[in-house]
């Protein structure tokens, strides 16, 4: 560019600077437009030599691209290529230099000691004649900045072809080009980050389609039951996908599943198991129904399945098959309060009842309960304030031996008066006194008149064969054993339906009866004792066993060793005045059944 001046000059120049910026734009990499940097820089403004050093995401500056017109057979700039100079190195650099607008002049006698890491070629060219020649260790900078003013790179030209350091309209059009060079620069830049960001988009959603198949073919393919269950919005709770293992195990096919939820098909008893079972790692052990009618027994595990941005999605249920195991369950807990030879409750099972139907708190009975003295002063009134008129007024009609709750039906709005917090929470079983038979007329804290309806209480039968020992002699035990059989099995058809029929051990026998009043435990024992008097065919044989039978009642305060002493004792007292073989002390008796 020896004739700057000349106007034609400058129009071939801008026309060569209108190629390269189209070459910058046409880029496709950002590898290309770097290149495109330094060729335009070379050919499009008359250097002989480029370079561009582009900023690194530590801050530091690289040599990515250069461009010589003719290779030096040393090498030339291009062994300056992935070199590293620091950003503290090049600031310093480029404060030193000489303002030429945008544009930075570092002449050969400044600035480089300053900056000795920045990668740097120095050409053979002429030393400088005069004041305005280009001298081999000059450098002209060109900044290129982001629209946000971030350094995106520098631009280092070499080398004018004229020799000389340029004039203004060589820096002018460097100045633009450099502008040009760094919308390109950010714009290949951009181009880069997108790309990478849509190579990374595609490999997470070749790894979601991955991750989507592997969980279809889980699911779907899983020994045991899986269910999806909506977790929001109005089909919160539904079924909303179902593998074929849950469709085997219910029996129902899966369109059909997928318009219930387990509210729909767990068992009524089991419902308020499952509504306390958290969505989050929450686990229960339940019966689901099945399409034949019956009830299955599974285990349900939940996991909640979330995501990122939106929170919980939906939940997954594991639904295991623990029929097996609970029926295994079952059978361990049936023979563990169940007699093995006649299938009846054990001891312990009987205690375990009446366990369950007693409790602590003494209640009054027979006699003492009948004068109207000792009802009140269980519960701390005093007897001249046991009146309809008095502490209990307008509760005459209430029977205070009825079994009910302490004593008396339910009553709205809490308990009674000194009866205490537990009142409407338990219902006592109380012990019948022996009146209100027959006609009798008596007088009660809470009315008088005619004979007061029977009252109902536990019951408690004991039951004691006679003439066994002799079976188990003469037979064997085998014979025996197969009289006990008979016998539970005809104990069990005379009862109602409710009542307990338990084996204590040996030949004892004992009959729970709720709700039941003194006659009908008469009438019960009755029943009892002609459904074992008649023969028996064993073993070809028949045989015959009589029953002494022993009433006793149950009552709150009462410990379950005196209930089923009194029982005991009564049955004793029955064999004794009927002749019977008396057994051994009724302390043997005790303690073998205690055993």
């Amino acid at each position: 560019m020896e004739a700057e001046s000349e106007p034609y000059v400058r129009l071939a120049t801008l026309r060569t600077l209108h190629r390269v910026v189209a070459d910058l734009n046409a880029a496709r990499s950002l590898a290309g437009t770097l290149q495109a940097v330094v060729e335009g820089a070379v050919h499009g403004l008359g250097f002989d030599a480029a370079a561009v050093s582009l900023v690194r995401p530590d801050g530091d500056l690289v040599v990515a691209a250069v461009w010589e017109l003719e290779e030096s057979p040393m090498g030339g700039p291009s062994v300056l290529l992935g070199q590293v100079g620091s950003r503290e190195s090049w600031d310093r650099l480029l404060g030193v230099s000489d303002h030429w607008g945008t544009l930075r002049f570092l002449p050969y006698d400044r600035g480089w000691a300053v900056a000795s890491d920045i990668p740097r070629w120095i050409g053979d060219g002429p030393l400088p004649v005069y004041a305005n020649d280009w001298h081999p260790a000059d450098g002209l900078l060109a900044p290129m900045y982001s629209a946000g003013g971030d350094l995106l790179g520098v631009l280092s030209v070499d080398r004018p072809r004229s020799g000389k350091r340029p004039g203004a309209w060589t820096r002018e059009a460097l100045e633009m080009f450099s502008l040009q060079a760094s919308i390109a620069i950010g714009n290949a830049r951009l181009r880069a980050e997108m790309q990478r960001a849509l190579a990374r988009l595609e490999k997470e959603q070749q790894a979601l389609r991955a991750s989507e198949e592997s969980f279809r073919q889980a699911f779907e393919y899983a020994p045991s039951g899986m269910a999806i269950t909506e977790l929001h919005g109005a089909g919160r709770g539904q079924l909303t996908r179902v593998n074929d293992a849950l469709c085997r195990l219910l029996g129902r096919p899966r369109a059909v599943l997928r318009q219930q939820s387990f509210a729909d098909l767990v068992h009524p008893e089991d419902r308020a198991l499952l509504e306390r079972t958290s969505a989050e790692s929450g686990r229960a052990e339940l019966r689901l129904s099945r399409r034949d009618g019956g009830y299955q027994w599974v285990c349900l595990r939940n996991s909640i399945v979330a995501d990122a941005a939106e929170g919980p999605s939906f939940l997954l249920t594991h639904v295991e098959d623990i029929e097996d195991r609970k029926r295994h369950e079952l059978q361990l807990a049936h023979r563990a309060s169940h007699d093995a030879l006649t299938g009846l409750p054990n001891g312990a099972e009987l205690k375990a009842r009446l366990a369950r139907r007693l409790c602590a708190e003494p209640q009054p009975v027979g006699a003492a309960a009948k004068s109207g003295e000792a009802y009140p002063q269980a519960y701390g009134y005093p007897a001249d304030s046991y009146s309809a008129h008095t502490a209990y007024e307008g509760l005459e009609g209430l029977d205070p031996y009825a079994g009910q709750v302490h004593g008396y039906g339910p009553v709205e709005g809490g308990p009674l008066p000194g009866l205490g917090a537990g009142y409407g929470e338990h219902v006592h079983a109380v012990v019948p006194a022996e009146y209100g038979q027959g006609g009798e007329a008596w007088s009660g804290p809470f009315r008088s008149g005619p004979a007061a309806p029977a009252e109902k209480g536990l019951a408690v039968l004991f039951c004691d064969l006679d003439g066994f020992k002799s079976i188990n002699d003469r037979f064997g035990h085998n014979a025996g054993d197969s009289v006990l059989v008979e016998v539970a099995r005809r104990l069990s058809g005379a009862v109602r339906d409710g009542d307990t029929v338990a084996r204590l051990g040996g030949d004892e026998f004992v009959v729970l009866a709720d709700g039941i009043g003194r006659e009908e435990a008469k009438d019960l024992a009755h029943r009892l004792r002609n459904a074992i008097i008649p023969p028996m065919r064993i073993d070809g044989r028949a045989m015959r066993v009589g029953v002494s039978l022993g009433i006793g009642w149950a009552g709150c305060g009462m410990s379950i060793e005196e209930v089923l002493n009194t029982a005991d004792e009564r049955m004793y007292d029955e064999k004794r005045a009927r002749g019977g073989a008396v057994r051994g002390a009724r302390g043997e008796r005790s303690h073998r059944r205690a055993g």
